[in-house]
């Protein structure tokens, strides 16, 4: 056991939109250290979005990440030989982690085209609040809400 908790290591900055944010996002979506292959479909995915809305593509990714978000999840807990799903608070960190995969996994999953098109497919999809990224976290939500009676057995 360790004896003291694994500090945090600052993520640089992209070069282009200077945000933290995006090489997180960038390195959840990369495979066998393909970095710079990871960062080329994701400015070619927000180049994508911003021609389809006309809107600035990093600002609709920001919102839409924000919208996938979640801001509960349930964990298993036993109890006396039973099992019971515990609906608990995200930390902050986590919620934008669970939202990148859950954005990133989704594209993945989305069928056709290039990795850039269906990042920008699935991007779009969940700042107008629909496809997969967005029924999950209502899915969760509402599995949270469902066991809301069983929160007080939280450790």
């Amino acid at each position: 056991m360790r004896k003291s908790a694994a500090k945090k290591r600052a993520l640089l900055p992209d070069t282009k939109y200077n945000d933290p944010m995006v090489t997180q996002f960038v390195n959840n979506m990369m495979w066998s250290g393909k970095k710079s292959t990871s960062f080329r479909i994701f400015y070619d995915a927000i180049d994508m979005v911003s021609e389809a809305t006309k809107e600035d593509g990093y600002e609709v990714w920001k919102k839409a990440l924000a919208n996938v978000m979640p801001s509960v999840e349930v964990k298993s807990k036993r109890v006396g030989g039973s099992t019971f799903q515990i609906p608990i608070e995200i930390r902050p960190a986590k919620r934008i982690v669970t939202g990148m995969s859950w954005l990133i996994g989704f594209s993945r999953k989305r069928s056709g085209r290039s990795m850039a098109a269906k990042l920008s497919a699935e991007i779009q999809a969940a700042y107008k609040n629909e496809g997969a990224a967005i029924k999950k976290k209502e899915d969760t939500h509402r599995m949270a809400e469902a066991n809301k009676a069983f929160s007080h057995f939280r450790a």
